[in-house]
């Protein structure tokens, strides 16, 4: 069973629904018992940075994620803001972020021609092609993005996925059982399906 961790940001239905699509048991839950017994977590996110981390604050969960992510290493897959959070700070806010990966978030500065956010679909370049997330991923795989920030790791080893806007920025990031999207895979059509069925392990 898959937990989609609810605090009240997110269209969660969404991601619940393409996770049926793929054929993957999945529910949208605050329950800690539920949170406890789970065999994967996603952590969804949608707007701002320091809002988000509050209200997951706020649910009373993080010691409980912080023992299932990284005491037991349930396996664990961030979205958007979701992704963001696994950093230590982010650029558009003050609030600490999680901590769970050596990574900082930072805002797209002036690009001539490209507005911000970026906004819309976007290829990507696999950087861990040996990693379960990504192994069978088209070539040509393009993803849903709505950001104006952007995943900084410090080690470009942590680096998942690539894209470019202007600039060369980590589209997904991943160490050990931890890993996180800035696009929206829910949102992503055939691609999207292709990477949340591999994250179940149904693909």
């Amino acid at each position: 069973m898959i937990a989609v961790i609810d605090y009240d940001v997110g269209n969660l239905a969404a991601v619940t629904n393409m996770l049926h699509r793929v054929g993957a048991e999945s529910i949208i839950t605050s329950d800690p018992d539920a949170i406890a017994q789970a065999d994967k977590i996603i952590l969804p996110g949608n707007g701002a940075f320091d809002a988000c981390m509050l209200n997951l604050r706020a649910t009373g969960l993080v010691q409980l994620l912080e023992q299932r992510v990284l005491r037991d290493e349930v396996p664990l897959l961030g979205i958007c803001v979701g992704a963001q959070m696994l950093a230590k700070a982010s650029e558009e806010g003050n609030e600490p972020g999680l901590g769970w990966l050596d990574m900082q978030v930072r805002r797209f500065g002036n690009i001539p021609g490209l507005p911000v956010p970026h906004m819309g679909w976007n290829q990507v370049i696999v950087r861990q092609p040996d990693h379960a997330l990504v192994r069978d991923l088209a070539d040509d795989a393009r993803f849903y993005f709505v950001h104006s920030y952007y995943l900084a790791p410090a080690d470009a080893r942590a680096i998942l996925l690539g894209a470019s806007y202007g600039i060369d920025f980590a589209a997904g990031v991943a160490q050990g059982n931890i890993a996180g999207v800035q696009f929206h895979p829910e949102k992503s059509h055939r691609f999207g399906k292709k990477l949340l069925s591999a994250f179940a392990g149904v693909a």
